[in-house]
């Protein structure tokens, strides 16, 4: 009945409201109050801090610059293998496989649509079809910054208006469609196995989604896609490992490569990852 209630409460609340209100709080250069906060975050959630560049609560303005705290220099050291794609986040394996046609699989039970998720354009879903997908979800301790896999270059980024459910294991075990009905920002990216799409969804008191390229895309929260391209010079280069965006408060990450391009042999359900570690590895061409 707890479970029952903590779900259906989220189709009422006013969501956007609560989480720019939430936003705003978490902006503020508040003091001693923002020091407390980022207290009681630490301890409720046991935020690992050793491995924060800046290890004490004082060295934090605002709630924000701690939620997107940078790490120590070696602290998540990327694979070196030319072969194996490095995850692009700390969190945990929520869901991978197969893309069934355009569809993905959320939770038992559950499915969405690739187009859906990429914002309804079917030809950024095209080359998805038949390919592989990972979700990962990042809890409220992890770290809240996403990295290249892979070296890429930007081709697409698209700003999907939607909705703000939690997206934790309770939430995309009862919500249909959660990760294509959430407001998001789509990433796509050529790369050494085709091409790649990264989609940052948002969720309940993720006061902003930025990307390294064009800073806070949301909020505010638009009502309409907007897509923008980057073409020729305009394209923008990533290294494996490089930082690409960064959640302020706790969400997910959709993963989404073409057929035949990787491998998940070592991926689990409910595996817990860092940025850096093994991930994928590269599909061997097929012999002739």
């Amino acid at each position: 009945m707890l479970n029952w209630f903590k779900v259906n409460l989220q189709y009422v609340l006013p969501k956007h409201l609560i989480s720019r209100l939430v936003g705003k709080l978490a902006a503020a250069e508040a003091g001693a109050l923002t020091t407390w906060l980022i207290k009681l975050f630490i301890k409720q959630f046991k935020v690992n801090m050793d491995e924060a560049m800046y290890s004490q609560p004082e060295d934090y303005r605002t709630f924000n610059a701690f939620f997107t705290r940078p790490l120590k220099p070696g602290v998540r050291p990327i694979e070196e293998n030319d072969d194996v794609l490095c995850h692009s986040v700390d969190g945990t394996v929520s869901q991978f496989g197969d893309i069934v046609g355009e569809d993905l699989i959320q939770a038992k039970g559950h499915k969405f649509t690739l187009s859906a998720l990429l914002g309804g354009n079917p030809d950024l879903a095209q080359p998805f079809k038949g390919g592989k997908f990972a979700t990962i979800y990042l809890s409220p301790k992890d770290y809240h910054r996403i990295h290249m896999p892979i070296e890429g270059k930007l081709t697409d980024m698209v700003y999907v208006p939607g909705e703000l459910f939690s997206v934790n294991p309770l939430t995309a075990e009862n919500v249909p469609g959660l990760f294509a009905r959430n407001e998001r920002v789509v990433t796509i990216y050529d790369t050494p196995v085709g091409k790649m799409a990264i989609v940052l969804v948002g969720a309940t008191i993720v006061a902003s989604i930025d990307t390294v390229w064009a800073g806070t895309v949301t909020p505010p929260a638009g009502k309409h896609v907007t897509h923008w391209r980057y073409e020729g010079d305009e394209g923008i280069n990533l290294a494996k490992g490089e930082e690409l965006g960064q959640f302020k408060l706790g969400s997910t990450i959709v993963v989404c490569f073409e057929p035949d391009k990787v491998d998940f042999a070592d991926l689990a359900l409910e595996q817990v990852t860092r940025l850096g570690q093994p991930f994928a590895t590269k599909t061997a061409p097929a012999a002739d």
